[in-house]
């Protein structure tokens, strides 16, 4: 069976597999007979497993299935987008799956290779998307806090996803607005120098 659409069957096979069973237990064979196709169009279309599981990266960012959609969600507020970050989305069977770029990168550990490449790719653009709506909120410097809040987002995905709690996230999120209302905070007096009012001065 490998007519029109082959290749859009390829990918949904490998999109639901990997999520379900993971990419490296996942293999060419069982994704040809999930399609089905045959797995001649299998490899006309994906020559390499890497290619495959690229395309299903690719896939996860342009349908807005990771967190940077969010981010650019136009109808919230800076501060908004950035709290969104710590709702954890269960999929359609209730599962928490947690980010797939860490599964990825944890699933392909070269460094160099194209998938972990790929996945660094997609952490560092989230670092840049919160630095500038963390900036955005009048907060400079702005990358360390938003290194924290995107530390704290990442570690919240993994933790509901071994709990396969999708609650998990408030307990970052709470984390994440102290540290935002901290930063936007006009700076407290150093211990032992007067504060703005202080009525103690030299006379």
């Amino acid at each position: 069976m490998s007519g029109r659409g082959g290749r859009e069957r390829v990918l949904a096979a490998a999109n639901s597999l990997f999520a379900t069973k993971g990419i490296t237990a996942t293999t060419m064979e069982d994704i040809a007979a999930r399609a089905p196709v045959s797995k001649r169009t299998l490899y006309a279309h994906f020559p390499a497993k890497e290619d495959l599981v690229l395309a299903h990266l690719d896939h996860v960012v342009q349908a807005g299935y990771s967190v940077l959609a969010v981010l650019t969600r136009e109808d919230l507020t800076p501060r908004e987008r950035v709290l969104a970050m710590f709702d954890v989305q269960p999929w359609p069977d209730g599962s928490v799956r947690g980010c797939p770029f860490i599964h990825a990168a944890v699933e392909q550990p070269d460094p160099d290779g194209r998938v972990h490449s790929f996945a660094r790719e997609q952490k560092l653009a989230m670092l840049t998307m919160v630095t500038s709506l963390i900036s955005e909120m009048g907060v400079d410097p702005a990358e360390p806090l938003a290194e924290q809040l995107v530390t704290l987002a990442d570690g919240a995905a993994s933790r509901a996803m071994v709990l396969n709690d999708p609650e998990y996230g408030r307990h970052a999120r709470a984390a994440a607005e102290i540290l935002i209302e901290q930063a936007r905070s006009p700076a407290s007096p150093a211990p032992g120098e007067p504060g703005e009012g202080d009525d103690r001065r030299a006379r």
